[in-house]
């Protein structure tokens, strides 16, 4: 991403810690280094450099293996333990040992295997990877036109007719190989040259050093890319690259521009706060399913949620602490934290 393209942070942050005091929060609450660092991967010590733009460069390998240590130590399990490789890799039909060098900071993992990860542990997996009900909410998230079904089509990828499916509480399921391989001729079809004709492939792959040739199984919807094709397609077309996937200064301003439209959102319904949630989730429809369950079938779905809720961090969390609500310099000793913790 050029300079000129980067997302103002400082800007960015500005005006969450604006509309924080204004909606009575607390800025440093809302913009606390721990929060930031866990709604986006990167390191609590690093978010100050982020916000200034003289954050190191960080390799796309390290920088997965850095961000998965993270979702394993942020979000645990309703006991307070990190999740195995292997719980993690069998909600994906895998084996635990597939995702050793992810861990160990060896390996990129393949495509598909970042994808269950990132659906385990219930984070953002950007345009090419999120399914239907991710995208859909993301998008949601970055417009006020619910039923302008064709830009939410051009934001997500998806298909008006799937984008209805999906608000009304049933999204298709498509193979991961086929849901990638229609995203990647949608931002072709969509996002033109400025002559209105497509990339050609090799233009595409030419910004991340790589053949065109190395494209034509994707485009022939044979095959998936590697991890770091589909990072280089996501930053050529210059869409969400997901939480593995962004480079820190994107993945910092997708967290802050989420928390300023939540400030934004809850400050628009602050008269009414039980209109605001069922507006923001499906309830009515998941309370008319889960009203056909048996007794046996509460209980087990009362475990589930224990479960969901301890992966995203929101079992009995705490609150935040009170940081300042500007980004301080960063300590002396950031390269010992950097060694210690991920």
């Amino acid at each position: 991403m050029s300079a000129a393209a980067r997302p103002d942070l400082a800007s960015a942050w500005a005006r969450v810690a604006a509309l924080a005091e204004r909606s009575g929060r607390d800025p440093a609450e809302v913009l606390s280094p721990e929060r930031l660092s866990r709604l986006c991967g990167v390191e609590p010590a690093l978010v100050p450099e982020v916000v200034a733009g003289t954050a190191p460069e960080v390799p796309l390998c390290r920088r997965v293996h850095r961000r998965f240590l993270r979702l394993r130590a942020t979000r645990r399990d309703k006991h307070g333990r990190e999740w195995s490789l292997a719980a993690i890799a069998e909600d994906f039909q895998a084996p635990g040992a597939s995702l050793g060098p992810l861990n160990a900071g060896t390996g990129m993992p393949r495509l598909g295997h970042a994808a269950g990860v990132q659906r385990f542990f219930g984070v953002y997996s950007g345009f090419l990877l999120a399914d239907s009900q991710c995208a859909v909410e993301h998008a949601l998230a970055t417009t006020d036109a619910a039923d302008d079904l064709e830009h939410l089509s051009y934001l997500t990828g998806m298909p008006p007719h799937d984008i209805r499916r999906t608000l009304d509480g049933a999204p298709p399921r498509l193979p991961l190989k086929e849901q990638v391989h229609q995203r990647f001729e949608h931002l072709r079809r969509t996002r033109l040259r400025a002559d209105g004709q497509a990339h050609s492939l090799a233009a595409i792959a030419h910004s991340f050093d790589a053949s065109g040739q190395s494209l034509t199984r994707l485009a022939r919807g044979e095959g998936l890319p590697n991890l770091a094709a589909a990072a280089g397609i996501q930053r050529f077309y210059g869409v969400d690259g997901g939480f593995l996937l962004a480079d820190d200064t994107e993945a910092l301003a997708t967290a802050l521009s989420g928390i300023e439209h939540e400030l934004e959102t809850a400050g628009r319904n602050a008269g009414n706060p039980m209109l605001a949630v069922l507006r923001a989730h499906d309830v009515r429809n998941i309370v008319t399913r889960a009203g056909r369950l048996s007794p046996a079938g509460w209980k087990s779905l009362a475990d589930h949620l224990d479960d969901l809720l301890a992966r995203e961090g929101r079992l009995g969390r705490p609150g935040a602490g009170g940081e300042r609500p500007l980004p301080a310099a960063v300590p002396d000793d950031r390269k010992a934290a950097e060694g210690g913790a991920p």
